[in-house]
């Protein structure tokens, strides 16, 4: 028999509200353990792995030799005539896909600032632009935009980047706090600038960002409808204003 000197034991009893913080904190540190594992996971996973099958390179390789081939013989002719000293503002947009193409092509595209597809720029027509022109020639379409698509364009699309944003162009305070030094302190003057090629055409141009045009669902669906509406790449002249209705 146990000695009656010997006490029974106790339990000793935790208050409800202590063991619904336990409860709590054990979720949560379940929860960030998961969350850590995951993200461990991902790091080492790393960069997946793209397939390219064999047809790619060559499509690749012959798309490229056609455009140092096409730039060489462009090279061995006369240079094209300047249009008319009325036309000196141009609008690129480009409207083809550019995977693969010579690196003097892709060159120009990054030059013209037309990284994405269905991106437009504003350019001013010199004898340097011009060659440019022609060595996207197969992937951009180009022409001469009137007032109204210069207004619409930058009205209802133009952005500026400010600190690494892309800002919308809708109040003219930002418009004259960073275009005040070159006389430019409203749309207006902005839009009348880049029309009329004025001497700060350079500076106001690169304020503004290049232009993502955009297609409608339903046509995007149907892509080679789109490029038939389209048309096909190159000089447009005043045709280029029915592309940038249909891509605005």
């Amino acid at each position: 028999m146990a000695e009656p000197s010997e006490a029974k034991k106790v339990i000793k009893l935790v208050p409800e509200n202590l063991l619904k913080k336990r409860k709590a904190y054990q979720a949560i540190k379940a929860t960030q353990a998961k969350l850590a594992l995951l993200e461990k996971r991902k790091v080492s996973k790393g960069k997946p792995l793209k397939f390219k099958r064999l047809e790619d390179f060559l499509k690749d390789s012959h798309r490229a030799h056609r455009d140092d081939t096409r730039i060489k013989r462009m090279r061995q002719r006369p240079a094209a005539p300047l249009p008319p000293a009325k036309s000196k503002l141009a609008f690129a947009v480009r409207i083809r896909e550019i995977k693969g193409v010579s690196p003097k092509v892709m060159k120009v595209v990054h030059m013209l600032r037309l990284r994405k597809i269905f991106s437009g720029a504003f350019v001013k027509i010199n004898k340097a632009s011009m060659a440019m022109m022609k060595v996207v020639e197969p992937y951009v379409a180009w022409g001469f935009p009137n007032l109204k698509s210069v207004r619409e364009l930058i009205l209802k699309r133009g952005q500026a980047k400010i600190v690494r944003r892309l800002v919308p162009l809708t109040d003219n305070t930002l418009i004259e706090q960073h275009m005040g030094k070159h006389g430019i302190i409203c749309l207006e003057d902005l839009i009348h600038e880049i029309y009329t090629v004025g001497k700060n055409f350079r500076a106001a141009n690169n304020f503004l960002r290049p232009f993502r045009l955009s297609v409608a669902r339903h046509a995007a669906r149907d892509k080679a409808g789109l490029m038939k509406d389209l048309g096909n790449p190159g000089f447009r002249g005043s045709d280029i204003n029915s592309i940038i209705r249909q891509l605005n």
